[in-house]
């Protein structure tokens, strides 16, 4: 294998691929990352055993066709290190070395047999459908910031993909929840759509969100009941699904929340930033004591002191005092895309309903704390 291919294209596609690569690993091919040079083009692999991500990338030369697996640590650092806009030359000396030559920089990198690199099936029967990226970027950021940490209920370390159907429009629509809050966005597909309800796991989402921010294209859809196929720009990323059962959320929505409170976005994001500077335990939560022109908040904490602002609000309803997380408040204002934050209220001891007016399709909930 030889070939010669411009640093910049090179180091741009390892990086999508780099952030599926295990540390620390007992399988030393699965810090490799799978190099085959054919047709005026390579292809990159790197794959965990859970998700692939395969690219193609087109070469300045082709010499010599091949492949080889090295480090994929080692040649993403050379690549980052070597002065932008230069050329590439890379040389397969034997079966366990790679030469990697550029300006007056020379790298003798060890190898391992391609034929020890383990490949998923890549075939999904499904119909393949198509979304915007951008819509597709926004859907999985919307509800991201609700996805569990807790091993213990792996359920729920994920988003629930499936396609609902209201009042005759199909949609995809995303859901994660932790117990303690809950976000909920969709986008809308063609009715025709054919999609199998996943749990996508929270790595793969996290590396989509990563090649979805560098698209402007569409991305193609497959799936079945066992993993999920997208494809975007020159890449193809596949993932296994989280086997299990998601809960029926919609019992948690409340439908009767009808103390509606208005504030402005910046203004109560950047007071609980500020109120919230005398914790360091989000488990102290936030006091909020609504009156119908002004929101108190508040939080003391034993250990450190009391941190109060007041800003300007609109109320409908009699006064109320209600207690939250407050990192779940700031996690959610930093979705809202309006200049307002809603909040659907019914009593201290109920999930509040949090809305976006400029997203109809996005929605969150989240429970209040005892303090």
């Amino acid at each position: 294998m030889e070939f010669t291919i411009s640093r910049n294209t090179f180091l741009k596609s390892l990086s999508h691929a780099y952030g599926i690569i295990e540390k620390k690993t007992t399988l030393p091919i699965l810090s490799n990352i799978l190099i085959e040079a054919k047709d005026s083009k390579i292809r990159i692999t790197a794959t965990d055993l859970d998700i692939i991500y395969t690219e193609e990338i087109p070469l300045q030369e082709l010499k010599k066709e091949g492949s080889t697996t090295t480090s994929a640590s080692i040649i993403y650092d050379i690549l980052r290190k070597l002065e932008p806009n230069t050329k590439v030359e890379l040389f397969l000396q034997s079966e366990n070395k790679l030469k990697l030559v550029s300006g007056n920089s020379k790298f003798n990198l060890l190898c391992l047999s391609p034929d020890n690199f383990p490949l998923l099936d890549e075939d999904i029967k499904q119909k393949t459908f198509e979304v915007s990226s951008k819509k597709m970027l926004k859907l999985l950021n919307k509800t991201k910031i609700s996805i569990s940490n807790d091993e213990t209920r792996h359920y729920l370390n994920g988003i629930y993909l499936h396609k609902i159907n209201i009042e005759n429009k199909s949609f995809l629509s995303s859901v994660a929840t932790d117990s303690h809050r809950l976000s909920s966005s969709r986008l809308e597909i063609d009715s025709n759509t054919d999609f199998e309800s996943i749990i996508l796991p929270k790595k793969t989402i996290f590396q989509l969100i990563s090649l979805l921010e560098q698209s402007t294209s569409a991305i193609k859809i497959s799936n079945n009941k066992s993993k999920i196929k997208f494809e975007i720009d020159s890449g193809v990323l596949i993932s296994k699904v989280i086997d299990g059962r998601f809960p029926d959320y919609s019992k948690v929505v409340p439908i009767d929340n009808v103390k509606i409170l208005q504030i402005k976005l910046n203004e109560f994001k950047n007071s609980i930033e500020r109120v919230t500077t005398v914790s360091s335990d989000r488990k102290e939560g936030l006091k909020m004591n609504i009156s119908k022109d002004f929101l108190q908040l508040s939080v003391n904490s034993p250990n450190s002191g009391e941190g109060i602002e007041n800003i300007n609000v609109k109320f409908n309803s009699d006064d109320m005092d209600i207690s939250f997380n407050s990192r779940y408040l700031i996690d959610i204002a930093s979705q809202i895309e309006n200049d307002l934050i809603i909040i659907n209220l019914k009593d201290a001891g109920s999930p509040v309903l949090i809305k976006d007016m400029s997203d109809k399709n996005s929605f969150h909930v989240v429970m209040p704390m005892k303090i």
